[in-house]
């Protein structure tokens, strides 16, 4: 009974935001228009600071990163008069208030890996308020006569430490010009574009979205064609048993993709992008270092049906891939021992899929979306134990509602599953409703 109420009491919160929605005016204004100053330089400048002002507006327009989680655009840039130079400080104040009933994960995101399989008192239920998602961000646009437009970024949000400690943590910090990136930045693997926008920042359990040092180069063409190569810091986590030991890795992924956009205005696009790794640990019966290969493929696109559907989905398999897949991310998969011998080792096969569609009731102001996703881990000679996780699953539906450009208010249910190989189940569902301000 109680859930029912606390149900009911969201559906109907959910319902004055839709109401607002549908009493909003269609005609207002979307355009991008932040504030720019330009420090006094002496006499009457008044037409060229103009000039100044919008090419700042447009240097910063045309570096927007649109996609999965990322940033708007700024809402106060100072430029220097001959528009050389332009800073901008922004950033925005998310809350996250949850409700994990009938089983709750053992994370501040939904992340069906850390669901437990023993259901007892204590992991039946849990309430969170979580702010920690907030972020500020530093961007600069330099407009060099040798290297053309060049973005310098770094951003930071509050979850460096335990849940709810609030440190401050690093999320990127790069230099970008003529298609070369160098820095710290989303990893090249992940499809910026290919997945919703949810509540819970993990997000859909298949997509891969994660931080990593890298170089890269990317091009598109005129045509719609593009790609990506790029050399990114190898993180390996394996399960070594007594026979092998780690070490510090040697090689970096190597990592490309290939993408096609198409549509109108060339919004919707397929990309199909790969991964190669070798990984390193040292023989302890031999003493010599040795090498286990791992690689993945995926397969991911945005399909905008109309102007008010849109379609999101990517599928990835490989082996000891595990920083690439969300839910695996930190599992010690990448390599693991045979149990039934020791001194075989293999990199387990895994794979994972998400599929999700997006209803645009009010585009680019009131939306509605609803996916599943799923990932698993091949037995194989890879397991070592019954109790290791086999597969786990996340299915989500949401409304999204822009009570201004910058103000954001969001409603979410959210169910995931968690399997073992010994095919013990175990599952969990959160309601979440957020609060997002833009600066």
């Amino acid at each position: 009974m109680k859930l029912f109420r606390q149900t009911l009491l969201i559906a109907a919160a959910a319902s004055v935001v839709a109401t607002s929605a549908m009493a909003q005016t269609a005609n207002d204004d979307e355009k991008y228009s932040p504030s720019v100053y330009t420090p006094a330089s002496g006499g009457d400048h008044k037409h060229h600071h103009n000039k100044a002002h919008k090419q700042a507006v447009r240097d910063f327009a045309e570096t927007e990163r649109a996609g999965h989680r990322e940033l708007s655009n700024p809402q106060f840039i100072f430029t220097s008069p001959d528009n050389r130079f332009s800073l901008a400080v922004g950033g925005f104040v998310n809350l996250r208030t949850s409700y994990d009933f009938s089983g709750a994960v053992d994370n501040i995101d939904f992340v069906p890996y850390d669901i437990p399989m023993s259901k007892n008192y204590a992991s039946d239920q849990r309430i969170m308020m979580d702010a920690s998602t907030s972020r500020l961000y530093l961007k600069a646009v330099v407009n060099s006569n040798a290297l053309g437009r060049v973005v310098v970024f770094s951003d930071m949000d509050f979850r460096g430490g335990a849940e709810f400690s609030y440190l401050p943590r690093l999320r990127s910090a790069y230099v970008s010009f003529k298609g070369l990136t160098i820095g710290r930045d989303v990893t090249t693997f992940c499809d910026l574009d290919a997945a919703p926008r949810t509540i819970d920042f993990q997000g859909p359990n298949a997509y891969n979205f994660s931080f990593n040092e890298m170089i890269r180069y990317e091009y598109s063409t005129r045509g719609g064609f593009g790609f990506g190569i790029a050399a990114e810091r190898p993180v390996v986590n394996a399960t070594y048993g007594e026979n092998f030991s780690s070490i510090m890795q040697r090689v970096p992924d190597g990592i490309a993709y290939l993408q096609y956009q198409f549509g109108r205005e060339r919004v919707s696009h397929l990309r199909l992008s790969g991964v190669i790794r070798d990984m390193y640990l040292h023989d302890n019966l031999s003493g010599e270092n040795i090498t286990k290969v791992g690689w993945g493929l995926q397969l991911s696109g945005h399909l905008a049906i109309t102007r008010w559907v849109d379609i999101y989905m990517n599928g990835v398999y490989g082996e000891g891939i595990t920083p690439y897949i969300q839910d695996l991310t930190g599992s010690p998969y990448d390599i693991a021992y045979n149990p039934q011998n020791a001194t075989q080792l293999q990199a387990p096969p895994m794979w994972g899929w998400q599929a999700a569609a997006q209803v645009n009731i009010m585009p680019k102001r009131l939306w509605v979306a609803a996916g599943y996703s799923e990932v698993g881990l091949d037995k194989g000679d890879g397991y070592v134990s019954e109790k290791q996780y086999k597969r786990g699953s996340y299915l989500f539906a949401n409304a999204f509602y822009k009570l201004t450009p910058n103000l954001t208010f969001a409603l979410e249910y959210l169910h995931g599953t968690r399997r073992d190989v010994s095919d013990i189940l175990n599952s969990a569902n959160r309601l979440s409703i957020m609060a997002q301000y833009n600066f």
